[in-house]
């Protein structure tokens, strides 16, 4: 650190001081406690939901110590007025509804209750035909309907078996493909009820993981069909069926072969099915148009990259067709970029409707009869900060329609007309207003600022951005400094990350909270760090993790804790590292490839492995073990085992699904192997988290390592939950 250094800031240091003279300091049980001043935040108002584009339901208080009540904005005349209409009785007892209860299905409507079913067997995912006549559910691993008024039930598939699964997604589907949220429902109504869509897996070649449960006096194992990198996948395929049964038409698709199948849509205005096709290398993928009535498949579109393709479903979709199935708008980062394409129907490009190097994040709205499409994107200028666009399908009239040096998200109405943007950066805390499509804004709706916030000394937060060491990116960091700092010192660092492809963290956003002030205050260097495939540089950027996971997060986190360490005060000896999941595979590998910075950490949930986790994940950014042999040793915590120095503190919940508790178990072997010494917390039952009082005991877990290792002074009264 040069006299140059030390002077701005010894001059930062002291014009803090001299500034937060005149301000309060918080009590340190009050931060403990989350016990903030009164009237320190106002609350904004919340988006219940837009009426039409003239009207608007806001749920907000009136004044700071009132309730939160519901409000009809009329937009031309900004007056707001009391919103009852959708909470009376009479209309919450007209829904239609399906639940499940004992394992039976119920329906209720007009406040009338009546039970469906009547079996030991669990119905799972109910679902509303479009015209409410059935409702569609598997049990058993078979698909079935009932007939809502004749309470007569369809078993539409007769082969589900422990590993035959009709209409209920095999695991790695569910958690790789179409999402946790989706609760392994593989079955889709056609819109005009006449047909249900479902795929059918067969999960017999797939290995066997035991996952192993200790309650009783005998415990029990779970049994889960896990493909593990280079395994057999599930052989899949899509059929159509009538909701009263009969034959099956099958998609002309070959189960048979290597490949994957996206969450499928049917096509607007159609009976037709879109479904999404990839091959097992996850480098072509392939859109096909489907005949439900006689399974005939048609080519509409065909993308090839030298990397890979995410299969996964672009927020808001990746395909929208217009122009009544004339045309259709795609998203695709073939450039190295995520962008829009305006194709016809025949699956021939037309025009890019975005170009250059930034990312296109969603589509919020397609006016087709102004030819524009709205959309947001990681700002032009700054990667940390989202903005709303609109551009012309012709690739003209580009607009940024948000604001200001801010990260925006934006809720439109139905019909584009204007939007509701709540925006904030890390020094100024959340505002919400009403914005026209032009960008105009016509009312602020709220402002978390107050002046009692400006009363009290808040720990400085800040973007900040570091070079690479090969020089070819700025990497992006957000760090909350300790409060008033001593020139002449040294700080421990915490740096907590997630790592991955394209997860990145850090964005320009107000983020103050009573436990970043207090561990300022306790004198820790509190940063997120963002390396260069974590999305900021588009999939340009995330490129350079094909074949290579490990290795490039690493280098580059090394790099940003090398530059705190040379010119942000940070202890060398201090440098901790914390995460969960893909986070915590960074953090062992900190302690192991990357020990000669990092001298801490704390890793829940980690992989230690590629080997060991799931097909579809690890192959789009690794291939199979037999085609990279190389990159899954380079890329193993095991591998670096030799080089473990520090301090690990090191958990996993027992019946972990997603990442095994085998991933820790065989690096805990490892490290007692080479006589290496850490700390290792299990939570039984655990899944890839846990809640209740093991939440609470993991948190003090934290709470205790920080304090022995980093700060170096007992816990004080309080912080411990």
């Amino acid at each position: 650190m040069n006299w140059k250094h030390l002077l701005l800031i010894a001059l930062v240091v002291s014009t803090n001081i001299e500034t937060n003279a005149q301000k309060i300091n918080f009590s340190q049980a009050d931060l403990l406690a989350n016990k903030l001043p009164k009237n320190f935040l106002n609350s904004l108002p919340q988006v219940v939901k837009w009426i039409d584009d003239e009207h608007l339901i806001l749920n907000q208080k009136n004044h700071p110590d009132s309730a939160f009540k519901k409000y009809l904005l009329d937009i031309k005349s900004g007056k707001l007025s009391d919103w009852s209409e959708g909470t009376s009785s009479s209309v919450v007892s007209s829904a239609k509804q399906i639940s499940v209860k004992d394992n039976d299905l119920f329906y209720k409507a007009n406040g009338v209750e009546k039970r469906l079913t009547n079996d030991k067997a669990e119905e799972k995912n109910p679902i509303f035909s479009p015209d409410s006549n059935f409702v569609a559910y598997t049990k058993n691993n078979n698909l079935f309907t009932v007939n809502i008024s004749t309470g007569k039930e369809n078993q539409l598939t007769t082969d589900g078996n422990s590993t035959t699964l009709n209409g209920w997604a095999s695991w790695v589907y569910f958690e790789e493909i179409f999402g946790r949220p989706t609760r392994y429902r593989a079955f889709w109504w056609r819109p005009d009820s006449k047909q249900l869509a479902f795929m059918h897996f067969d999960e017999s070649m797939i290995p066997m993981f035991p996952i192993y449960n200790s309650e009783g006096s005998h415990g029990f194992v779970e049994e889960t069909r896990y493909p593990k990198a280079g395994d057999k996948n599930p052989e899949v395929k899509i059929g159509f069926i009538s909701p009263e049964g009969g034959n099956t038409v099958w998609a002309d698709f070959n189960e048979k072969d290597d490949q994957y199948f996206g969450w499928p849509v049917w096509k607007p205005g159609t009976s037709n099915l879109l479904v999404y096709w990839m091959n097992r290398g996850q480098d072509n993928m392939k859109m096909y148009d489907v005949d439900p009535i006689t399974g005939k498949k048609k080519e509409i579109y065909d993308e090839k990259q030298k990397t890979w393709i995410d299969l996964e479903d672009r927020v808001s979709g990746r395909v929208n067709f217009i122009n009544n199935n004339s045309q259709f708008i795609m998203q695709s980062d073939k450039t190295g970029w995520n962008h829009l394409y305006l194709y016809g129907s025949d699956g021939i490009l037309k025009n890019a409707m975005t170009t250059g190097e930034f990312t296109v994040t969603s589509i919020k709205y397609i006016d087709e009869k102004n030819s524009t499409v709205y959309f947001t994107a990681r700002s032009r200028e700054n990667t940390a900060r989202t903005d709303l666009y609109s551009v012309k399908f012709t690739g003209t009239d580009f607009k940024r329609l948000t604001f200001g040096e801010y990260n925006h998200n934006v809720n439109l109405s139905p019909n584009g007309k204007y939007f509701i943007t709540t925006y904030s950066n890390v020094s100024t805390p959340a505002r919400m207003s009403l914005v026209d499509n032009k960008g105009k804004i016509l009312k602020e709706l709220g402002d978390a600022r107050t002046t009692e916030l400006e009363k009290y000394n808040l720990a400085k937060t800040e973007l900040i951005h570091i070079k690479s060491a090969d020089g070819l990116f700025d990497l992006p960091a957000m760090v909350t400094w300790p409060m008033n700092m001593d020139p002449n010192k040294k700080y421990p660092i915490l740096v907590s990350i997630y790592g991955g492809p394209n997860a990145g963290t850090v964005m320009d956003s107000w983020n103050w909270s009573a436990n970043r002030q207090f561990y300022a205050e306790e004198g820790l260097i509190q940063v997120a760090f963002d390396h260069r495939a974590s999305g900021h540089f588009g999939k340009a950027g995330v490129n350079y993790m094909h074949r290579n996971l490990g290795y490039w997060e690493m280098e580059d986190y090394k790099t940003m804790a090398k530059w705190f360490i040379a010119n942000g005060q940070a202890d060398s000896t201090k440098v901790c590292i914390t995460g969960f999941s893909y986070g915590g595979y960074m953090s062992c590998y900190a302690l192991t490839y990357g020990a000669d910075v990092f001298t801490h950490a704390m890793a829940g949930g980690s992989v230690v492995d590629w080997h060991l986790y799931d097909s579809h994940y690890t192959e789009r950014f690794m291939d199979t073990p037999e085609e990279n042999p190389q990159g899954y040793k380079t890329s193993s915590v095991l591998s670096y085992v030799d080089k473990f120095k520090g301090t690990l503190q090191l958990v996993h919940g027992t019946m972990d699904d997603n990442v095994h508790m085998q991933n820790s178990i065989q690096f805990v072997s490892a490290l007692q192997n080479k006589g290496k010494d850490f700390e290792f917390m299990l939570y039984p039952g655990g899944r890839h988290g846990w809640g209740g009082s093991q939440a609470v005991h993991f948190a003090n877990l934290k709470t205790r390592f920080i304090y022995k290792y980093l700060l170096e002074k007992a816990v004080p009264k309080g912080a411990l939950k």
